[in-house]
């Protein structure tokens, strides 16, 4: 019964999560709501921060480490293989009707409504994490719930990505060192 609820909420994730890893954030956040005792908000912040130091794509990687916090090696198999089944026949069978209907106006306006869906789940996923990230809800007092320190490196680093647009290395690295200097 475990196997078949990691299979089932993963599949649930890996239909509508259009947009790519990043876009099944908010669902997992959705999860976490539903099952603290499986997960909560700051495990999912810790679950990116070791995905997106990991080879490989974010929503399997993250599905994989899930499924391994609720039963383990095979509940990571599981969950896994739940988040990208229906990817597999979504695009099987979109590829073999696309070619027949690629002119049609419905299957045009159907893929330009997915961009809006897809953006919208992205800038979910970015809220939600700049939140974690940023946020400490169990503050004693109103002043104490911005993480200052965190907040200053994310404005810097995001002024310096937008300004110098180097590789994403050298802020991964930068990021990395400050943390380990400002004790975050």
């Amino acid at each position: 019964m475990t196997f078949l609820f990691l299979f089932a909420n993963f599949a649930k994730i890996g239909l509508f999560a259009i947009g790519g890893g990043l876009a099944t954030i908010p669902f997992f956040f959705q999860l976490a709501d539903n099952h603290p005792d499986w997960m909560t908000r700051e495990t999912i912040g810790n679950m990116l921060a070791v995905v997106q130091a990991s080879p490989g794509a974010i929503g399997p990687n993250l599905s994989a480490y899930a499924g391994w916090l609720y039963a383990g090696i095979p509940g990571g198999y599981m969950a896994a293989l739940g988040l990208v089944a229906p990817a597999i026949v979504v695009i099987t069978i979109v590829a073999r009707t696309l070619t027949a209907f690629k002119e049609s106006a419905v299957v045009k306006n159907l893929f330009s409504g997915f961009r809006p869906a897809a953006a919208g789940l992205l800038s979910a996923a970015a809220f939600g994490v700049i939140a974690l990230s940023l946020w400490n809800a169990a503050a004693p007092a109103w002043y104490a719930h911005i993480r200052w320190k965190e907040a200053l490196l994310f404005a810097a680093l995001f002024f310096l990505i937008v300004k110098f647009k180097k590789h994403p290395i050298v802020y991964v690295i930068v990021a990395g060192a400050a943390g380990v200097i400002l004790q975050l």
